[in-house]
């Protein structure tokens, strides 16, 4: 099994190109069962969660072409066509590999009126439940049956648009709304929508499909049904939360980076805490650059929360800077539950945090020492990544394929720009 062994204490200069959005590629990849055309998608990130999904929709009959680009920051070219869907039917065995893969379900609805798919696996962050997916279907006029782990879905006469009013803000039950919508009978509005880029990222490509749809990055989605969708081009967008990744690189290491292809409207939240916490941010014209002139950085306090609000998925990586950071922090996570698996490892490398329920104490530590640390999910397994940066010794991560699912070729980019990264085959 492979590991990354990091060697801290080395300032980071140059430039890294930001991949595709792995939460937008995943959406964008599923959205192609809702026509029978080609969907064409450019900037698609070279990830295992990628495969896997490139594996399922096989399953279904999907023929999947990928033209590999030519450099480290050139995405790959991703033709789908769903000509004929010969299969509903998702296995455990390939949905228990990710989350995301129970997007299918929609589309799949959507178009067949019939899908069974397994509940999903993925990271162990919490139980993330799939209600609010299913009632929105429900709403819809599907009937749903679970039963033996998996979701079995029938709408015989197809989807109804209906009004879908979900209790709290859920990214990926308002894609599956969305995607349900574009094939149903009428209108649908879907009112405290996710705001999330990614998810303006796949009304983007509906829309260029053929589907109707306005209020787009608001919290109220409309759609009017459409007969068919047709095939489209969609470039998908840089990746907000790799970008964020590698700004925190930047300022827990030290150093001059830019981060060439980022949005800064995407990385508004972080960008303000790191400039609180002393790094210099600036935008480009080709993305976003973030300076760290080597001192300590500063404390400050973060609540995770939707779009716009801080990314739960930059919570871990955040928190290991603030274990060097001069003062206490306070990191409150108010989007999943057991997302602080990563605690005890920053632990092993010297860092001060005590947890309280959704609650994390940090105390600055001047600094921290090299370690034997494992990854417990995708996140968490980049933030010991970027403690191992300063860490005073060697640091060597096992447990890397959770890296490997959300970061295209991380320890090439990071090594790219002076840290002393590589990964150990055994």
């Amino acid at each position: 099994m492979d590991r990354i062994r990091i060697r801290g204490g080395h300032p980071l200069k140059g430039e890294i190109p930001i991949s595709g959005a792995k939460n937008a590629a995943l959406k964008l990849m599923a959205a192609s069962l809702l026509t029978a055309e080609p969907l064409r998608l450019a900037n698609v990130p070279r990830l295992a969660d990628v495969r896997a999904m490139a594996e399922l929709l096989m399953s279904f009959g999907v023929t999947v072409q990928v033209n590999m680009g030519p450099g480290l920051g050139d995405g790959d070219t991703m033709t789908l066509q769903a000509g004929e869907i010969t299969s509903v039917f998702a296995s455990y065995d390939m949905v228990r590999k990710m989350r995301a893969s129970f997007q299918v379900l929609a589309p799949l609805l959507a178009r067949q009126h019939e899908a069974k798919v397994s509940l999903p696996g993925g990271c162990a962050i919490g139980a993330r439940p799939v209600g609010l997916h299913l009632n929105a279907l429900e709403a819809m006029g599907a009937k749903i049956d679970l039963a033996e782990g998996y979701v079995t879905a029938t709408a015989p006469g197809g989807l109804k648009g209906a009004e879908i009013v979900f209790p709290f803000v859920s990214v990926g039950a308002t894609e599956t709304a969305m995607m349900a919508a574009t094939l149903a009978h009428g209108t649908t509005r879907i009112v405290n929508a996710a705001r999330e880029p990614e998810t303006v990222d796949l009304g983007q490509c509906l829309i260029a499909m053929g589907a109707k749809m306005t209020g787009l990055g608001t919290g109220e989605i409309t759609i009017e049904g459409v007969a068919a969708l047709h095939g489209a081009e969609h470039r998908v967008m840089p990746d907000r939360i790799e970008a964020g990744t590698y700004a925190i690189a930047a300022a827990i290491a030290g150093g001059d980076v830019e981060l060439v292809g980022a949005r800064p409207d995407t990385i508004a939240s972080l960008t303000a805490l790191l400039t609180r916490s002393g790094a210099e941010v600036t935008t480009t014209d080709r993305g976003v650059k973030v300076h760290m002139n080597g001192s300590r950085p500063r404390a400050a306090d973060v609540t995770t929360a939707p779009y716009p609000g801080f990314p739960t998925d930059l919570q871990a990586q955040i928190m290991a800077l603030m274990t060097v950071a001069d003062g206490t922090s306070v990191v409150k996570e108010k989007i999943f539950e057991n997302r602080f698996m990563h605690v005890p490892e920053l632990a092993r490398m010297g860092a001060d945090v005590r947890i309280d329920g959704d609650t994390a104490t940090v105390r600055g530590v001047k600094t921290l020492k090299g370690a034997q640390v494992m990854a417990t999910d995708l996140r968490a397994s980049v933030s010991l990544v970027l403690a191992g940066l300063a860490a005073e010794g060697e640091t060597v991560v096992g447990r890397v394929y959770h890296l490997d699912r959300g970061f295209d070729r991380l320890e090439e980019k990071l090594s790219r720009v002076g840290a002393d990264i590589a990964r150990i085959s055994e």
